[in-house]
């Protein structure tokens, strides 16, 4: 009823343009017509119809029109919709989870909770629909969970998928492009076809129904696994999935899956782990066709909610999400055959489509060769590599952390600092697991940044618990201890939030050190706070409050937190024998640090970036020689007689 409603409507809206135009463009003068009623003469005239005709043209053909050039097209096979430098992304994960539940389960939860805000508004009990976290009231709890197991292993396990023989055939196509018959191939959601051109050597399928994949020629091993299920922030929930690694594969294929994901960032990593460097995933869907129609109630709201053109994207940034830029040559093909409908026409011509809906899609990617140490050369380079499986990290702050962590490699003279950089880089999930838990707006993400290269960077911090402890409680995040924290907070209450950060990130490793001198120490300098403190004002009435902090602090923690440096003592006796000169001048070299560190890190990046845009030029004029070079070469080499021989270039011809 709803699609004949809709079939209607446009129907009536084409017939409304045709009407109004042959109304006032064969109006006869010599049978003058009565005057036109109000109603009449609102229709819109051909001056106007033809030109909002053309413009609605024009958008579909902005649509249609795909986001690549010639030369990236011609390399690829047919059907390149959206290229590998189209691609932009928010910097953060831009998806709410609910939205990745099957439709109808999420369907049931909001209409339950629609029920409990309106009971609670007619009663007046319960929780108020109108504040904060009414929206959790429903929750998964108070509706039936769907089960993939059951579902798709015994409910539906002898249902066939039915798919369209041309979208196949292209399918077919697509894959003898880029897939090869000595390929080892791992297939995620595996049923009993794989429409594979050839037969691999070695093809294992995962998915849910022993019963299809039994059936599939093209398998050599299967797997029962539940994508569904996954450790949040890292992979699929499965060390049968997780073996497979010892073996990589050259390729990996999802054809009609992606739509039941619930966690598909979780299942994109664990792909990117079962790859070897080089080899590619395939991504593929179709319109309509592809499953039975009552799995729609299965399928994600999320998917279900957008148009093929969208899901392009939304699979897009499963790669990104997932592994960021250790995946390349990000690519998206529109491999509809030629009797699909027009996915990228609109409006009430829309209707006169009569295509069948067995649009065929593929979004792919590439795993990058990861480093596996950092490279001196190109620190910045390597620390990103070594980030890009790094879990529950967002993109944006990897871009804040790793250009610090990279200059700070780079320009240090320091090998434990160095070598500390190189084994803490996987402690910034740990790190930030703590710092996302701030207020973005008072300890912004830059801060976050600084605080998590500072404590990365040192050889002490080790990211163990009680290391962690303390930084949360000097974060403010846990009850401060009264022993350090709480005493060490009143007392440098004045000073800047980025000196706190510097000095945060230089307590916080000193912690669990396991040197009890050091642990005394820690104690002596949240006792000697404001002793120092009366010292430095002694000698200089006029220091405002905010510098008196911050040299007494960094004064007390640099000489009694480096091992073997000076005793308390000694220090109340160096102090003592300061002048206001002396102190005036530690101040200002001080104050000089912040300065030269945010100069610094502008001409760092700057830098990079110069050093990143040198790169692509390069990239891009080999490119530009390879393509010369194909398109004009008349000679080419035989590996079989190992001599250089005569080519026929059909480019030539053409000219």
């Amino acid at each position: 009823m709803e699609q004949y409603f809709h079939f209607a409507l446009n129907w009536a809206t084409l017939l409304f343009l045709i009407q109004s135009t042959n109304g006032f463009c064969f109006k006869s003068t010599n049978n003058p017509q009565p005057r036109l009623s109000t109603a009449v003469r609102a229709y819109a005239p051909p001056f106007i119809v033809g030109p909002m005709l053309k413009k609605m043209r024009e958008a579909e053909e902005k649509k249609r029109a795909p986001m690549t050039d010639a030369t990236e097209a011609a390399n690829e096979a047919p059907g390149l919709r959206v290229g590998k430098n189209s691609w932009k992304w928010p910097p953060v994960w831009p998806y709410d989870k609910m939205l990745f539940l099957p439709s109808k389960q999420l369907d049931e939860m909001e209409k339950k909770q629609a029920m409990n805000q309106m009971a609670s508004a007619l009663t007046g009990t319960g929780q108020n629909p109108m504040l904060p976290g009414a929206d959790q009231a429903a929750t998964t709890d108070d509706v039936e969970e769907f089960d993939p197991v059951a579902f798709w292993g015994k409910e539906n396990g002898d249902v066939e998928t039915k798919m369209d023989s041309e979208s196949v055939e292209k399918l077919k196509e697509h894959y003898r492009f880029y897939l090869r018959e000595d390929m080892s191939i791992l297939e995620l959601g595996a049923a009993e076809e794989s429409y594979l051109p050839f037969t691999p050597k070695r093809h294992v399928g995962v998915g849910l129904s022993e019963t299809l994949m039994k059936k599939n020629p093209s398998l050599t091993d299967s797997l029962i696994v539940d994508l569904n299920v996954v450790d949040e922030g890292r992979d699929v929930d499965s060390d049968e999935l997780r073996l497979l690694a010892k073996e990589p594969f050259d390729a990996i294929i999802m054809t009609n899956t992606i739509n039941y994901l619930t966690n598909p960032r979780e299942v994109f990593r664990s792909a990117w782990y079962l790859l070897k460097p080089g080899g590619i995933m395939l991504t593929s869907w179709v319109t309509e066709g592809g499953q039975e129609a009552e799995f729609a109630d299965v399928q994600t709201k999320m998917w279900n909610r957008y148009n093929d053109d969208q899901h392009m994207w939304m699979i897009g940034s499963f790669f990104e999400f997932s592994a960021g830029e250790g995946w390349e040559q990000l690519l998206g093909f529109d491999i509809s055959p030629e009797s699909a409908r027009d996915a990228y026409k609109s409006g009430p011509m829309s209707v006169l489509d009569q295509g069948k809906k067995n649009n065929m899609y593929v979004v792919q990617g590439v795993k990058g060769y990861q480093d596996d140490k950092i490279d001196a050369s190109d620190a910045e380079k390597s620390i990103r590599s070594l980030s890009w499986m790094l879990p529950r990290i967002e993109s944006r702050d990897k871009n804040l952390v790793v250009p610090r962590l990279g200059r700070v490699y780079e320009t240090t003279e320091s090998e434990e600092v160095r070598n500390a950089i190189e084994a803490n880089i996987p402690l910034l999930p740990e790190i930030y697991q703590a710092l996302t838990k701030m207020d973005a707006f008072a300890f912004t993400f830059g801060m976050q940044a600084q605080l998590a290269t500072d404590l990365i960077c040192d050889p002490r911090f080790k990211g163990s618990e009680a290391q962690m402890i303390s930084l949360k409680e000097g974060l403010g995040l846990r009850t401060p201890g009264k022993d350090f924290w709480a005493p060490v907070g009143e007392d440098t209450a004045a000073i800047q939030i980025e000196d706190k950060i510097s000095l945060l990130g230089y307590l916080v490793p000193c912690f669990d050190s396991g040197d009890e001198a050091l642990e005394e120490a820690l104690h002596s300098f949240a006792t000697g706070l404001k002793p120092t403190y009366s010292v430095i004002r002694s000698k200089w009435p006029q220091m405002a409050e905010e510098d008196v902090q911050l040299l007494g602090s960094e004064l007390l923690a640099y000489e009694l937190l480096t091992p073997g440096r000076t005793t308390k003592e000694e220090f109340a006796i160096w102090l003592e024998a300061m002048t206001a000169e002396d102190l005036n001048g530690l101040l200002n070299i001080r104050k000089s640090y912040r300065r030269a560190a945010a100069e610094g890190l502008d001409d760092y990046v700057k830098a990079e970036e110069a050093k990143k845009a040198r790169r692509e030029a390069a990239v891009k004029k080999m490119e530009e020689q390879k393509e010369t070079a194909k398109m004009t070469r008349t000679m080419i080499f035989n590996p079989r007689t190992e001599k250089f021989e005569k080519f026929d270039n059909p480019y030539l011809k053409k000219k």
